[in-house]
């Protein structure tokens, strides 16, 4: 039988495989080229801070190929970033109102007084300008959009099996946003809220107490208000309960610091959580660190004799030189109008800053 030149071996169908060109690695200069192409497409700055950490985004996002990372990693980590970025959209349309985070139990019935406090704590928090986010369910969450109503609320709801609806206060409004991870919902819980207000409730309270306790006590969170509202009836001396349980197993054993226990408050009625909120900015207005050195935004200057005091009672806080009054640094872009305190903290003992704070606020 003669062969075809195929069979024969000498055709294309032996040819061996077309060789696949060798992989660069993610931050070879022709791979950092072409994203900066990408971003001069859609009309990225070159020069500004935000291109370029959106840059390290995209270049982290490729270094996850070579790292052969499987997909339940993969689908986590793209899931995240989307989540994140769709709520930090949403919210960003409602930047100015301060906002409350309150926290408490999903099985509070609407009877209950925890409910009626959680009521009234929202409503006064909505009189004085302020919105709230609560996880968007029931018990005190749908009591704590029932108090300002839908126009001052939002919702930060989980995906869960057994709880899959929103509360009718917040259901179909565009700030209600729903989260597949734990993770994602509680950062933006704080990271868009300037107060957290508790009220009694079971596991997933406690673990949002504490996180945000800790979120403060680490400085990794902006210094804020945590109130804890104390209910009457049979919720009464929950609060109190969690007090002694930190003075006497927390702060007796050394695992707190005396100055921890100013991180919260504990109110035995709502209107004195709403008035301890928003006493808390009666002065201070906001804080952000410029290399080392902590900046104090204040609502209003201070005299020369106050911040002497400052100086004598808080030097423990600074490391280096002492609190001074100062204009917005050079690398601020925002309250640039409003006069500022500013040292070179120790970056601990965060609970001191609070009494800090405290004490700025009592010169009103």
């Amino acid at each position: 039988m003669t062969l075809t030149q195929d069979q024969a071996g000498d055709g294309p169908l032996h040819q061996p495989p077309p060789q696949r060109p060798a992989a660069l690695r993610a931050d070879d200069p022709k791979v950092l080229e072409a994203l900066d192409r990408l971003l001069a497409d859609i009309g990225a700055i070159p020069e500004a801070f935000g291109t370029r950490l959106v840059r390290d985004l995209m270049l982290t996002g490729l270094k996850l190929i070579p790292d052969g990372r499987h997909t339940g990693e993969l689908k986590l980590i793209t899931n995240s970033v989307r989540e994140l970025r769709h709520a930090f959209r949403v919210f960003a349309r409602y930047a100015a109102p301060h906002k409350v985070t309150i926290f408490g139990s999903a099985r509070t019935p609407e009877g209950h007084p925890d409910y009626q406090a959680a009521v009234e704590f929202s409503r006064l928090m909505a009189e004085s300008g302020w919105m709230v986010i609560t996880g968007a369910g029931m018990g005190i969450m749908h009591a704590g959009h029932v108090g300002p109503g839908r126009e001052s609320s939002f919702g930060v709801a989980i995906r869960l099996p057994f709880e899959t609806n929103a509360n009718q206060v917040i259901a179909g409004d565009e700030k209600l946003i729903h989260f597949r991870y734990f993770f994602t919902r509680k950062l933006m819980f704080i990271s868009q809220a300037e107060a957290v207000a508790l009220f009694p409730g079971g596991f997933g309270t406690l673990d949002e107490a504490f996180e945000a306790l800790t979120l403060v006590q680490t400085g990794k969170a902006a210094m804020m208000p945590v109130v804890m509202v104390e209910g009457s009836g049979p919720g009464a001396g929950y609060w109190r309960a969690f007090d002694a349980f930190v003075r006497d197993h927390l702060l007796a054993k050394g695992f707190v610091s005396p100055e921890d226990l100013s991180l919260y408050r504990i109110c035995p009625t709502p209107r004195d959580a709403a008035e301890h909120v928003t006493g808390f900015y009666r002065v201070f207005h906001s804080q952000r660190y410029v290399r080392d050195d902590l900046v104090i935004r204040l609502r209003r200057p201070l005299s020369v004799g106050t911040l002497a005091s400052l100086n004598e009672e808080f030097r423990d806080l600074v490391k280096a030189g002492t609190i001074q009054a100062r204009e917005a640094y050079p690398e601020e872009d925002e309250f640039l109008d409003l006069p500022r305190l500013a040292f070179t903290h120790t970056k601990s003992r965060f609970g001191r800053v609070r009494q800090l704070i405290d004490r700025i606020n009592r010169e009103a």
